[in-house]
């Protein structure tokens, strides 16, 4: 599994080909694409379709469904998207202009080899994902031209994170990269969403290899993991099974394609109308359904206990993670909860629960949003992650197999 999910990463370095290689492997499972200017279809068997950067997938038993099981997680990584005029040039230099998406570990990014991946439209209108080889990089300043830095880094986010691709070509553009990795002609390029991604694949390593060093393990660690359980519960599933893979986590999912949007709702009120269901029983539907918000965790760190709750933290390696918070930056209630213990019992699986230091914050996820926006009784869980939004980030191989049994789990239980 865990070569299997290096691979997955290595296919998927931007929200635009995580949510295609996803789509790839449902329609080589027997899943058709539905296109949503087209008749919706809830047609016994498996469905999906790609908006931008985001993947929906539902599966219909039967016509007599009457719940949906939803897992939810994310396809974008925080990272230094490509601005619109993506050229600078100081002192001879040749820079990336780019803007800081989300909220990454900046120094992390600095002296690795960078790609661009993402997409770009063509005049035509159509679009294309691509990836840049291994061109750039953000250099650290010399240690002898600042003494202070091993004292507190502090980095401008405008000044000290233009990456560099070349050196005394003044007619080399960055589109040009991007075009040759596309095959086409700068000329063609109208527009782009372009994202830094690490150069260096993911890897195994530590004792055993059970620990995965690789990027945007937050959130392509959970859409993964949703993705094996979705296809392995179709075959005994008795409700519509619902595979959300949303993006523009990171910036708040204030999108057309984020959580915050109306394309889970789209695809959860079509679906029940394609069943049949007018509107009071898509809303007995919907009272019905369970939400699992997927997305990675925080494990204690070694090095900084003292920044996690004394008793309530998880560690690599331990099962994946149940997230609770009293304000509601995470969705589990103690009744979702305790539906999470019981796949997880079920399922044979070790679990672990999340409440922060009440003196450091946390996070949030699309587990609020989307419980806000359906009333759909939600839980936050997720693998346990250090070094969570650097560049490259440190999992379990443990906890990635038993995140996916307990997701097949919640799936296929009775209620």
């Amino acid at each position: 599994m865990s070569d299997a999910f290096l691979d997955f990463i290595q296919a998927s370095p931007s929200s635009y080909h995580a949510a295609h290689e996803v789509a790839a492997r449902l329609h080589d499972a027997g899943f058709t694409e539905q296109v949503e200017t087209h008749d919706w279809s809830a047609t016994p068997g498996g469905h999906y379709l790609i908006r931008g950067g985001a993947l929906m997938a539902w599966w219909v038993p039967s016509p007599e469904a009457a719940a949906f099981r939803i897992i939810g997680s994310h396809t974008d990584s925080p990272g230094f998207k490509l601005k619109p005029r993506g050229d600078l040039g100081t002192a001879t230099f040749q820079q990336a202009g780019v803007e800081v998406y989300g909220g990454p570990i900046i120094p992390s990014w600095l002296d690795r080899e960078l790609r661009l991946a993402g997409r770009i439209v063509l005049n035509d209108g159509t679009t294309r994902n691509v990836v840049t080889d291994g061109d750039f990089r953000i250099p650290h300043l010399a240690i002898h031209l600042d003494r202070s830095a091993n004292e507190g880094l502090k980095l401008d986010r405008q000044a000290h994170t233009q990456p560099i691709y070349s050196v005394g070509n003044p007619d080399v553009e960055v589109l040009d990269l991007v075009a040759a990795a596309a095959g086409v002609a700068k000329e063609d390029i109208a527009s782009h969403d372009l994202i830094t991604v690490d150069a260096q694949p993911g890897a195994l390593f530590g004792v055993d290899k059970q620990l995965i060093a690789a990027g945007r393990m937050d959130n392509l660690s959970s859409v993964y993991a949703s993705l094996e359980a979705f296809l392995a519960a179709t075959a005994t599933a008795t409700d519509v099974l619902v595979l959300a893979a949303f993006d523009h986590e990171e910036i708040g999912s204030a999108s057309t394609t984020g959580a915050a949007g109306p394309i889970l709702e789209d695809v959860l009120g079509r679906t029940a109308c394609a069943l049949g269901r007018d509107f009071e029983e898509t809303k007995q539907m919907y009272a019905r359904s369970t939400c699992v918000s997927a997305d990675a965790a925080h494990s204690v760190h070694p090095n900084y206990v003292s920044r996690h709750d004394a008793v309530n933290y998880p560690v690599l390696g331990q099962g994946p993670v149940a997230k609770v918070n009293s304000n509601q930056r995470y969705a589990s209630n103690a009744v979702t909860v305790g539906m999470w213990e019981r796949a997880c019992r079920a399922a044979g699986v070790p679990s672990q629960v999340f409440a922060g230091n009440n003196n450091s914050p946390c996070g949030s996820t699309i587990g609020p949003i989307t419980a806000t926006r359906l009333g759909i009784e939600t839980v936050d869980v997720g693998i346990p992650l250090l070094s969570m939004h650097s560049a490259r980030e440190l999992a379990h191989v443990a906890d990635m197999k038993w995140m996916e049994q307990a997701l097949f789990s919640y799936l296929t239980m009775a209620d």
